[in-house]
């Protein structure tokens, strides 16, 4: 009998150790032989601890699971208070397109032979079979392009790295998640730590590279913990080493935690960090891809880029492309947060609307109010308000609306909230957060923060100002943190002049 615990971190918060310990409790009471396997999450965070029981129909679900629970569990599954039939046909499950994540939630992370069962390493040894360049081209003809934010195409990056000359090369995986709202890349190294892995290892082989490292932010225990264990199996059964599965060259990879300063989540910061160095940002050029880590060519890719290359490299290049719209290739693991119904991770092809996003998936508001507006890209992120629901869900969309997809992370809020304050929280987050190095950031942050209160003090002329002080900051900067300050800010002002105009009438 195999029953199924999640030991992903948002599931342990919400009490799946002891959901697990009843459960063995329980059985060992009755004398029942139960495996219980700590998995990762499915993604439907208002569902866990997400139980799920292995049958020969496939895995019946329950959720949100109590430790109390338990006794029932063995009773009578099929009537348990907690049912809710099988995961697969769960609505907010069966309507996703799972590539990237395709083995989270169904596998035991640290097992490879569970990982190699459900296709795991196919993607490299294909990618030895076919060798660095055709590796390269399949990459560039996906379409794939940075999952992190910035969206480069990754096949661009490889190829740079590769064609640079060194004795050298590296691949860092930037797992530095900082923007609230976002866990998706948690939520792959806790649940499906192998595929973060082979994917390193296939960039490794195509850009000529022998290293790699994997910047973990400390905030990140659990992550810390499976990944590190991974690591160590991988290396027993040849996947890393000397020789890459035995006929490959060799790749080694070095996990390194950070202390979570949120600037670290820029690649020329992490790099610094990384070398033990203070992290600020580099100016550009040298790109990283030619002066990186060490001063040598070096791939920076976030971790759903990299674990996305294994998909790519088995189903192919074409199959990759054939999902999403425009220049937006492949799926996108949306991370739903904040004031909404079913929030959770959901894996689906670029295009979908943001109202589909918030309305249909996420199911509205948590508080049953109306959606006043939807902060997409993390803290640093536009507010978009119910006039842009119809936005597909691209790069290219929301940078013409003065916009950024970003990590892929939305934060939903209802007609309660006051955009005046949430303007100012992102930049006084900016102000904290500043690794100091360019003046719009450093003095930028901290002028608009005042320039805020003097708007919610009942100063309009200091509107105009912030305007301004916005446009320096975007123009003047060095890296995404005093660029994209602005956004969160303009779009308020923007979207919302009620807000604002509404705190000078309240001081008047």
């Amino acid at each position: 009998m195999k029953i199924y615990v999640p030991a992903d971190a948002a599931a342990r918060a919400l009490g799946a150790d002891a959901v697990a310990a009843a459960i063995a409790k329980e059985a060992a009471q009755r004398g029942i032989d139960v495996q219980i396997i700590r998995n990762g999450s499915r993604g439907m965070i208002w569902l866990e601890p997400l139980v799920e029981l292995e049958t020969a129909a496939g895995r019946i679900a329950f959720g949100p699971f109590d430790a109390a629970d338990a006794a029932a569990l063995f009773d009578a599954p099929e009537t348990h208070p907690r049912a809710l039939g099988l995961t697969d046909e769960i609505p907010y499950f069966k309507r996703q397109t799972r590539l990237t994540f395709a083995r989270v939630g169904l596998i035991d992370p640290t097992s490879l032979a569970d990982y190699e069962a459900h296709g795991g390493l196919a993607g490299l040894r294909r990618a030895l079979a076919l060798g660095p360049q055709a590796v390269l081209d399949e990459v560039a003809a996906s379409g794939l392009r940075g999952r992190g934010g910035a969206g480069f195409p990754t096949g661009i990056k490889w190829q740079t790295v590769a064609a640079a000359p060194a004795d050298r090369k590296y691949i860092v995986c930037n797992a530095d998640e900082g923007d609230s709202g976002t866990f998706a890349d948690r939520m792959l190294i806790e649940g499906d730590p192998f595929c973060l892995i082979e994917g390193m290892a296939i960039a490794g082989l195509a850009c000529g590279a022998t290293k790699g490292f994997v910047y973990l932010r400390s905030e990140y225990p659990d992550a810390i913990a499976v990944l590190g264990r991974a690591l160590g199996l991988a290396r027993q059964a040849g996947i890393l080493g000397d020789a890459v599965l035995g006929s490959g060259p060799a790749f080694e990879i070095e996990l390194r935690v950070g202390a979570g300063a949120y600037v670290c989540g820029e690649e020329t910061s992490l790099l610094n960090s990384l070398e033990g160095q203070r992290g600020v940002v580099r100016a550009k050029p040298p790109l990283p891809a030619l002066e990186g880590f060490m001063g040598r060519p070096t791939v920076v890719n976030n971790v759903l880029s990299l674990a996305a290359v294994p998909w790519i490299l088995t189903e192919g290049a074409a199959a990759y492309k054939a999902i999403g719209i425009n220049r937006s290739r492949g799926t996108i693991p949306l991370q739903i947060a904040g004031n909404v119904r079913y929030g959770g991770l959901f894996e689906t092809g670029f295009g979908v609307t943001l109202g589909e996003i918030v309305n249909d998936i996420g199911g509205g508001t948590a508080s049953g109010r109306p959606v006043k507006a939807v902060q997409v890209g993390g803290p640093l992120g536009a507010y978009h308000p119910q006039a842009d629901f119809d936005l597909p869900f691209c790069y290219e969309e929301f940078a013409g609306q003065g916009g950024l997809v970003g990590h892929a992370g939305l934060v939903v809020h209802d007609d309660s909230a006051d955009m005046l304050a949430l303007a100012r929280f992102a930049m006084a987050f900016c102000a904290i957060e500043s690794c100091g190095k360019c003046t719009p950031c450093r003095i930028g942050a901290v002028r608009g923060a005042e320039t805020i209160d003097r708007i919610a003090a009942g100063d309009a002329a200091a509107v105009p100002l912030l305007k301004d002080l916005c446009q320096t900051m975007k123009l003047g900067s060095l890296c995404a943190l005093g660029g994209f300050t602005p956004y969160p800010v303009l779009s308020a002002l923007t979207h919302f002049p009620d807000d604002f105009a509404c705190h000078k009438e309240a001081a008047e």
